[in-house]
């Protein structure tokens, strides 16, 4: 019998889906800024934190699309950026039209195991097998986004990373200093720091509180596996506990050099746990030394707070750039399986 979840999959890992990509980043306008981030690296929280912090409005998964969409919804979400853009949510390599974006990262190893294990509970996958998935997964050929060590390169070498309108946040530091990522995040955006609208934020979106969301959701694909949920334990180095040595030396092979460069420690200096079966629970919320800087290109460039009411400023577009950015935002939304 065919298993229809994972045709679709299967599909969507093929060039088949590059019609649909191209369609659901109709719409978008220069004003706009995105966060993107390979699956699984932790922009969920981020964009909740973001939206709490830039609003101070309550966010869920029911309302979020309207607040920091998912590309392809993105037609009537708010400006909440200078000159009246919009914050807008991606796993897609960089393009054109992506002239600013905060991007997330995160030790592949951890991307690795989160989204296996999001992937063989929402039975997305006809593997079962870890040994099976990683050299898939390394390969690009488990992840409709292509391999992670290419999905960073491309953002890290891009033209807007170049010229410094990208702002790299690891999921690492953010773990372990919140107010600091989500406050150097504002500037980025052009957008001022409240301390009180940050602080509220975090307190609002601790692992537990997203969780609760999480099962409140009623625009969520559902799983009744803890391995499976929308948001994880978000461990911090958790594959020492998990990955194998032969694991750990398939993903050397293929993403060793982007590991080297974002200064994230090898197997061997981490010294990982070999005895797998002791039940010990993964590392969450611990940063185990520092990471080597990321190189850039120039300084990072911060745009200075916008003085006028972002909708003021929307009225200065041209009929014909409205238009486009209307009719565009509706075709986007029409080909997206998201839905607000």
């Amino acid at each position: 019998m065919i298993n229809l979840k994972h045709l679709r999959s299967g599909a969507s890992r093929t060039r088949l889906r590059l019609p649909l990509v191209w369609l659901r980043n109709l719409g978008l306008d220069p004003a706009d800024q995105f966060l993107a981030s390979y699956p699984r690296s932790g922009n969920t929280v981020l964009r909740f934190l973001l939206a709490e912090a830039i609003t101070s409005a309550p966010s869920s998964f029911d309302n979020i699309q309207r607040t920091i969409p998912d590309i392809g919804v993105h037609s009537r979400a708010k400006s909440l950026l200078p000159d009246g853009g919009r914050l807008i949510k991606t796993h897609e390599l960089q393009r054109t039209e992506y002239r600013r974006a905060i991007y997330v990262i995160r030790d592949v190893r951890d991307v690795l195991l989160s989204n296996f294990g999001r992937e063989t509970a929402m039975d997305a996958i006809p593997l079962a097998s870890l040994d099976d998935f990683v050299p898939l997964f390394m390969q690009g050929k488990m992840s409709r986004w292509g391999a992670w060590q290419e999905h960073v390169a491309d953002w890290l070498d891009s033209p807007i990373a170049r010229r410094g309108d990208l702002h790299v946040v690891r999921f690492e530091e953010m773990r372990a200093d919140l107010y600091g990522t989500i406050t150097r995040a504002l500037e980025f955006l052009g957008l001022e720091a409240n301390f009180d609208a940050i602080q509220s934020a975090i307190v609002n979106n601790s692992l537990e509180r997203m969780r609760a969301k999480e099962d409140n959701a009623r625009t969520l694909p559902q799983t009744t596996e803890e391995h499976g949920r929308w948001i994880g334990q978000g461990s911090v180095y958790g594959w020492r506990q998990r990955l194998t040595p032969k694991q750990v030396g398939i993903v050397h092979a293929y993403a060793g050099e982007m590991l080297d460069r974002l200064g994230y420690m090898s197997a061997t200096s981490l010294g990982y746990r070999s005895d797998l079966n002791s039940g010990t629970t993964p590392a969450s919320g611990l940063v185990l030394g520092s990471p080597a800087p990321l190189p850039s290109a120039s300084p990072r460039k911060i745009i200075t707070p916008a003085t006028a009411n972002a909708r003021t400023r929307q009225q200065h577009r041209s009929p014909f750039q409205k238009l486009r950015r209307r009719i565009g935002g509706r075709t986007a939304d029409t080909f997206s399986w998201y839905r607000h």
